[in-house]
């Protein structure tokens, strides 16, 4: 009977683990905006928002009238003028296979998420339907990007992988970011830096050219010291 009882005290222990909602892992800090889906807020990894997919730097869009922009460059200068500096929560839901965080971020109450997507910044991912709705109202108002002609980032980032595979010579339109690997690890170099000039890339030692900081953080490079 002891031994039975025993069994049932733990079968409750268990139960009200796995339903107290403290289990899931919260982070608060200051944003830093690194594009239009991925801030760093002094977590040990960048946070991917959960549901959302952002243009990347160097990805053009153009109106009917022939305009062309850099719509990675707009949708992030948009995110950093409505988060960056502000204080978020960010309640996580894991990693992804890049081993970034996966979550839904708060700033006073505010889902960034639906709040890039309702403002035409961003776009819900793939099948992704959280912000399904967001998405639809931007879309008739023609809202932010949906101004533009443009491509779904998975679409263009896939074109651009398939152009860097085929060269390891000059950097592909929109890829100038230079991913280095030398006796300090994987180091990526951005137009301007101190060593971007000087420094080659080699496809035969594993090097490679990035379109964005944060596809060279989730492929495993580190910016270099400045």
């Amino acid at each position: 009977m002891i031994v039975h009882w025993f069994g049932m005290i733990r079968l409750l222990l268990i139960f009200l683990a796995l339903a107290n909602p403290l289990a899931a892992e919260t982070l608060e800090g200051p944003i830093r905006v690194i594009d239009a889906d991925t801030i760093d807020i002094g977590a040990a990894a960048s946070i991917r928002l959960l549901g959302i997919d952002a243009a990347e730097m160097g990805q053009t869009c153009k109106r009917t009238s022939g305009e062309v922009i850099d719509c990675g460059v707009v949708a992030t200068e948009g995110a950093v003028k409505r988060f960056a500096g502000r204080r978020a929560t960010c309640e996580v839901a894991g990693r992804d296979r890049y081993d970034r965080v996966l979550a839904t971020c708060w700033v006073d109450g505010v889902d960034l998420g639906a709040e890039l997507v309702r403002s035409g910044l961003a776009r819900t991912y793939r099948d992704n339907v959280t912000y399904a709705a967001e998405e639809k109202e931007a879309v008739l108002a023609g809202r932010g990007l949906w101004a533009y002609e443009m491509d779904d980032p998975s679409v263009w980032r896939a074109a651009m992988r398939d152009r860097r595979s085929a060269t390891s010579g000059p950097a592909p339109d929109g890829c100038a970011i230079k991913g280095n690997i030398s006796n300090n690890g994987r180091i990526y170099h951005l137009p301007g830096s101190r060593s971007y000039a000087a420094t080659r890339i080699s496809a035969a030692k594993g090097e490679r050219w990035f379109c964005s900081e944060t596809e060279a953080r989730a492929a495993g490079w580190r910016p270099v010291a400045r």
